[in-house]
Formats: structure tokens, sequence, C-alpha cells
């Protein structure tokens, strides 16, 4: 039987040359549409698939590739002689290549007020089709979903040696590839019908980079990205400067900027170990970044920052006084670049869209061993009318932007995890403790002599007066606490006994 090659893609790229190559190796080629057209005209001769078929392409081009004539000599295993001598007889021929890339349905639903039948129109179904007939029978088919691939194809036709692996390889890369492709269908229909959590659940991802390590050096590691954009993400953004983000970059930077984005105005976050070590409000980033410096001057060396600005020269002259690991903004001014670039092993990442709000309906996931946490991403924090004033006295005006600043940041502390703030400034943080006294000691503590007529925010209720009474001793003006304790009234009546004002959100933000 004639060798055949069957080329149908929507990526033109080096298809051509690919065409080329393999008709200097003996190769008929079949192929449709766009990819025909420019096939012939680079001089390349082409057999058209209704060639192949005797049908006619119809229904718009639906339908032009399913056919027998296609999937027999797709699917007979050539060492099966009653397969052979049925293609034979049906007077079908082998084809023993196929290059196929998918209908663009991923670009047709980017596109801005994209309509469903569109999207629709653009599910491919012969493509797949005829990908996952050849890679079935991988032994005698040469099958490409990948561009980068061509060369591969034909030098093991070349050489004519013991290609299994190669073959394997293909066949492995279409089925992630169809795998990926009808996942973005699913989860297309999926936001389409407004389905929360389906019964059955795929998710696709790209390979944004090799890391170094993972959290230690004995662990690999890989960063994947979504497979559509998603503003204000870290994997949108852009590296100026330094060596490459690790594992733990990754993921402190990435709690760093849901930090920010609780923040209207010009805001700095420090975050270390994936909690936030400095926070800082003001009118400019500079002054901002003081703040969240001062805020733990000890902590923030070695730091990840988080800038919902432009970082210029001012800014950028603070920033260089610390060692710092990442700093992330908006965007960069050439003078502070010209400084901060003089750190050999700082990381500069600019993310325009750094102030883009969390996508309706996005999920936050947690891997464990055999099987995956899924839940709706935290995107709310108090309401302000279901915020209540359970004490005696009522915090002032100014105290209640305090306290609505702190809560905001020990949403993003890691339970249990108490906050001690004033004048849009973090002052002390307590994270990560397994009872919620040791938090409140700990943020007294880091906040030193600041914490006298500081606010303090709790990321769940008190269990007990022991926190009332270590923030009385502190110096601590007003609480904020989501409440929902049995003893809650314990707390109540030691504020009132104290004159702490004391508001209750109602919504609790456990982080683990």
């Amino acid at each position: 039987m004639k060798k055949r090659a069957l080329l149908s893609v929507s990526d033109k790229t080096g298809i051509v040359e690919f065409a080329r190559e393999l008709t200097d190796l003996g190769f008929e080629i079949i192929s449709t549409g766009g990819t025909r057209k420019a096939l012939e005209a680079a001089g390349l001769p082409v057999i058209g698939i209704s060639e192949i078929t005797g049908f006619p392409e119809c229904l718009d081009g639906r339908v032009k590739t399913l056919d027998p004539h296609v999937h027999a000599g797709l699917l007979a295993m050539r060492s099966n002689p009653e397969h052979m001598e049925q293609l034979k007889k049906l007077n079908i021929n082998t084809i023993d290549v196929v290059a196929v890339n998918l209908y663009p349905f991923k670009a047709t639903i980017q596109k801005p007020g994209v309509e469903f039948a569109e999207a629709v129109e653009n599910i491919d179904i012969g493509g797949p089709t005829m990908l996952r007939s050849a890679a079935k029978n991988y032994q005698d088919v040469f099958v490409v979903v990948d561009p980068a691939d061509y060369r591969t194809v034909t030098e093991a036709i070349r050489t004519g040696g013991d290609a299994l692996s190669v073959r394997r390889m293909l066949m492995y890369k279409v089925y992630q590839h169809t795998a990926v492709y009808d996942t973005m269908i699913a989860d297309y229909l999926r936001s389409q019908l407004g389905l929360e959590f389906p019964e059955q659940l795929t998710l696709a991802f790209e390979k944004a980079q090799d890391l170094r390590y993972g959290e230690n050096p004995h662990q690999h590691a890989v960063f994947y990205r979504e497979c559509f954009p998603v503003p204000g993400a870290l994997t949108e953004a852009e590296q100026l400067h330094g060596k490459e983000l690790s594992y733990n970059n990754i993921n402190d930077t990435n709690g760093a900027l849901d930090l920010l984005r609780e923040f209207k105005g010009t805001a700095v976050v420090a975050v270390k170990h994936a909690n936030p070590c400095g926070v800082g409000l003001a009118d400019t980033v500079a002054e901002a970044y003081q703040k969240a410096f001062d805020g733990d001057p000890v902590s923030i060396f070695g730091g990840i920052v988080a800038v919902n600005g432009v970082v210029d020269r001012a800014a950028a002259e603070k920033m260089s006084k610390t060692f710092l690991e990442i700093i992330v903004a908006k965007d960069f001014t050439p003078e502070a670049l010209e400084i901060l670039e003089q750190k050999k092993n700082i990381r500069l990442l600019k993310l325009p869209t750094i102030n883009a709000p969390v996508k309706a309906g996005a999920w936050d996931m947690k891997k464990v061993l055999g099987g995956l946490l899924v839940q709706s991403y935290n995107t709310a924090t108090f309401c302000d009318e279901d915020m209540k004033v359970v004490t005696e006295t009522a915090p002032t005006p100014e105290q209640m932007e305090d306290l609505k600043f702190a809560m905001l940041v020990v949403k993003h502390t890691k339970s249990n995890a108490i906050v001690v703030a004033k004048n849009g400034q973090s002052l002390g943080v307590g994270a990560g403790q397994t009872n919620r006294i040791w938090a409140a000691e700990q943020a007294f503590e880091h906040a030193g002599e600041k914490v006298k007529g500081a606010v303090m925010a709790s990321d769940a209720f008190f269990p007990f007066a022991d926190c009332v009474e270590a923030a009385h001793k502190a110096g601590i003006s007003a609480i904020i606490q989501p409440g929902g304790s049995v003893r809650d009234q314990d707390s109540i009546d030691a504020c009132n006994k104290y004159g702490i004002p004391m508001i209750f959100t109602g919504m609790r933000h456990f982080k683990h």
C-alpha cells in the first residue's frame, strides 16, 4: 500500500516544511480546507479528502473526515492479516501519519461578547476523532498534535529504527491534548449553565515553568497556570529583573496579592512565609511602604512586597535599603528600575492588572492525598449592615476604620490569627498558633509599645475571655471579631468591665 499522511491543521506553523519532508520520503499527502490551500500554494501535490472518501464535504464542513475510508485506514493493525485483507477488499489505503490541530475553541470563547452559538460551532468533532483513532493504533501510525514534533517524526521515519518510545510519547500527547480540549469545553458549558460544583470535575492547566525544587530542595516541582488568563493573578505578571521564581516565592506572592486586593487606596503589603508581616496604607507608595516596613522591620527581611500602585524613585530608595526577595507592582518608573536593578537577586514583577478583583465563580482548591478540596473564593470580609456593637461603649469613627483595616489583614493570616493595627498600619501579627491566646500574646509582643491605643482583630471568635483580659493589659482600645462562641457573653462582660468597645461581624475567616 502507498504511504500516506493526512494533514489538517489550524496552526500552520511548520506544516509546509513537514509536508515537503514527507513528500521527499515517499508519502502522499491528504489534506482538507485551509491546510490543502497552503500546501498547494507551496507547490506540493495534495489529495483532497473527498478523493479518499468518495463523498463531498457537507454541512458547512461539519462532515468531511468522519468516514470509514479515513478511520479504517488509521485503525487497521498492519500486523493483523485479517485487517489488511479487509482493507484490500474495501479498496481502502492505510494512513500512516496524521497531523491535526483542533478548531480554536479556546481563542473563540476568549473573544469579547462571543455568542454561545459561535462557541459551539468551534467545537471540533472530526479532529479529535481522527487523533484518537490514530493514537489507538500508535504502533502503526505517527500522530502529531504539536508542531514541535514534526522533526521528531520525520527523523524516526528516515532512520527506520525502533520508534516505539517516540510513538508512545506521541500517543500520550494526543490523549492529553484532547482531554484538555474537552475539559475547556466542559468548563465553558458549566459556566454558561451556572453550575457551581459538578458531580465530576476535570481541570486543565498549562505548564508555566519548571521550578528548581519545591518547598524543600529534595522535592521536585513545577508551576502550572490556568488555560485562560486570570487578571490580577501572578501568572499574568511580567518579570523585569532577577532570577526565576521558586515554589515558595510563588506561594508567598500569591498570598500577598490576595491581601492587596482588599484595598482600594494606595497600599503596600509585605509577606513572609505566607503570612502578612507588614501592611501600610498612605497617600504615596513610599509612605505606604514605610508603614509596612515599620510594622515589622525584622520579618520583612527576605520577604515579598506587593504594591497596588507604581513604584517610583522615592519608594525604590526605601525598598533598596532592605533585602527583599520580590517586589510585585502595577508598574515601576525607569528611575525606580535603575535603583532596584542594582540588586542582582531581587525579582521585580510588573502586573498591570494587580487591582483586578477575583472573578465571580472562582474556586479555591487544596489538594489532599487521594482527593481535592474545592470551595468558593473568600471574597467577602464583613458586611457593614451585619456588624454589631455588642458592648456598652461603641468605637469612635477613627477606631472603626482601624478595626475594618485590621479585619482585612487578619483574614489573610494563618489561623489562629490576631492582628494589631492603627492608622492604616499593621503593628503586630500573631499567626498560625494552636490557641488564640498565644496568637494574641504574639501580636502584642510584636507591636511593642505601639500596642497602646491600637485595635485588635481576630479571625474567629474568642472561646474564653482570656484574649480580652490580655488585650486590656496590653492597652488595646477596641476589638473586632466574628462572635459565635457559646461563651461570647464572657468576652462582652470583660470588655464592658474595661470600657473596651467590641464589634461582632458574624463572619469567620479561618485560613489553614
